[in-house]
């Protein structure tokens, strides 16, 4: 009987607007920037579950934005192509609630590097839960796959 290596991979989670919630292309982190990217520089911006992806983009929303239709996308990235950074890799000020240019500095270069298709920082919401930000300009065709789109409707007493 032959073996067969199946690799591993990871599952990770974003609430998106129904009509981007396909987008591959990281589109909206290239048009407004984010804690780990500048503007101009695509991402994605994920979570290793959904209560914390649905946090994260509590926190990064007003109220009066958040639009009717919503859905939660999850991701497959394998493994290999998953960069872990420590805490000790990161600014010191990564936790700051505005968001420094530091980190915007430190995940661009990260971004540009070439070689990084994903990396995993820590949640400034919750330290001990991780967000993944991928990278659409670090091609692998085995790296990045939608596997399901739920429609998700925003309960407001989140931000109440």
């Amino acid at each position: 009987m032959n073996t067969v290596f199946i690799p591993k991979a990871m599952e990770v989670f974003r609430i998106s607007v129904g009509k981007f919630a396909r987008d591959m292309d990281g589109e909206g982190a290239r048009l407004f920037g984010g804690r780990w990217n500048q503007k101009g520089i695509p991402c994605i911006y994920t979570s290793e579950n959904r209560s914390l992806a649905i946090l994260e983009y509590s926190v990064n929303i007003s109220l009066d934005l958040i639009p009717r239709s919503l859905c939660i996308v999850r991701f497959e990235i394998p493994d290999r192509n998953i960069r872990k950074l420590a805490v000790s890799d990161l600014p010191g000020n990564w936790q700051n609630a505005a968001v420094p240019m530091s980190t915007r500095e430190f995940g661009t270069a990260i971004l540009l590097d070439g070689k990084t298709f994903a990396f995993r920082v820590p949640s400034v919401i919750i330290p001990d839960e991780f967000n993944f930000v991928i990278n659409p300009l670090q091609y692998d065709p085995d790296g990045l796959r939608i596997t399901d789109v739920q429609d998700f409707p925003y309960d407001i007493r989140i931000k109440k």
